[in-house]
């Protein structure tokens, strides 16, 4: 009640009382004490936290050990089959490679092919797929520089017999 009579002697009043009180340092001694967790939930809060942390860092080091003693177990092996390993991790790579370029060119190509499909379908009055305008428009540059060049060589060509 104080503070809400101290905020609406300030001229401010509803809302943002409890921010302003904080900003400007009102009277929060009642609501500290509220907002304030038990000792207890903090504690439990706090074993439950070392208690998972514990856990992780074991499993943390368990598994560095594993993969250091499998890292030791295997090097000899690694170390005799290099001459196969090597070529055969090259051509798997090289292989996968190909597939991943192969399925992206032809999802590509299936776009195209859809996209193709749908100008062709749509009456010219219709709504067209998206850029059909630019390839109306790159479609007329086209055939204005083909009657240029056109021109062109017939002029030089009666430059040549002249």
């Amino acid at each position: 009640m104080a503070g809400e009579q101290a905020g609406k002697q300030r001229g401010v009043g509803g809302v943002g009382d409890h921010y302003t009180r904080m900003i400007q340092g009102g009277d929060d001694d009642e609501n500290e004490q509220q907002e304030k967790p038990a000792a207890a939930v903090v504690a439990v809060k706090g074993v439950a936290a070392a208690a998972a942390a514990g856990a992780m860092l074991l499993l943390a080091g368990l598994t560095l050990t594993a993969t250091v003693l499998a890292l030791a177990l295997a090097t000899p092996l690694l170390v005799i089959f290099s001459p196969v390993l090597v070529p055969a991790a090259a051509a798997a790579s090289l292989l996968a490679a190909g597939f991943a370029s192969a399925g992206a060119l032809g999802a590509a190509a299936a776009g195209v092919l859809a996209w193709m499909y749908r100008y062709a379908r749509s009456p010219s009055g219709e709504r067209a797929p998206a850029g059909a305008d630019k390839l109306e428009h790159a479609r007329a540059l086209l055939d204005a520089k083909a009657h240029d060049v056109r021109d062109w060589a017939q002029h030089r060509l009666d430059q040549a017999r002249s």
